[in-house]
């Protein structure tokens, strides 16, 4: 898991975007904590009676930044490994697949979606800021700004670093709120 020497925290008085992506940057660093330093059998413990491991969460999670931001924000077709997969015979394969991945392949494919994203989020902020629209239509026709599109990772990142948390107490004990500073 790599440090890319941002921000910990979103400022105290930032502006609305300063906010929004260092809540994003926020919650990226503690479900890098939570999933950091383990090897593929750690990756792959649960949390019963959920089958959820952190492997899985780092595979899915990977497949939210590159859904979001390559696919919805930028309109390109998602790249390997998702290109390969038919999600209509199997909609979960990220969760299961993880199991055949080694760490080091679960965490570089995390962070290279990651560094997609940050990538994609500064090319439409210099194109249109937080108001940009995403070349992705809804079933009504509508295009999400870029606003709601970071509004929507901070949730799942949020959502999936408070199951990240439990799971990764079930392998080693590691807990807390906050990667060490």
């Amino acid at each position: 898991m790599t440090d890319h020497n941002l921000p910990h925290e979103a400022p105290i008085a930032g502006t609305e975007l300063e906010t929004m992506l260092g809540s994003l940057e926020r919650q990226r660093r503690i479900f890098a904590w939570k999933c950091g330093g383990l090897d593929s059998a750690g990756l792959q413990k649960s949390h019963p009676p959920s089958t959820m491991t952190l492997g899985g969460l780092l595979k899915h999670l990977g497949l939210c930044e590159d859904e979001y931001f390559t696919h919805r924000l930028l309109g390109t077709e998602l790249g390997a490994p998702w290109d390969a997969v038919d999600w209509d015979a199997d909609s979960e394969w990220e969760w299961h697949s993880a199991a055949d991945d080694t760490a080091e392949q679960l965490y570089d494919l995390w962070n290279a979606a990651a560094d997609r994203s940050r990538a994609a989020v500064a090319g439409a902020l210099a194109d249109g800021g937080l108001d940009h629209f995403a070349e992705y239509k809804n079933s009504r026709g509508e295009s999400p700004t870029l606003r709601r599109l970071l509004i929507d990772l901070i949730e799942e990142y949020a959502r999936h670093a408070g199951h990240a948390d439990l799971i990764r107490e079930t392998v080693d004990g590691l807990t807390g709120e906050e990667p060490p500073r």
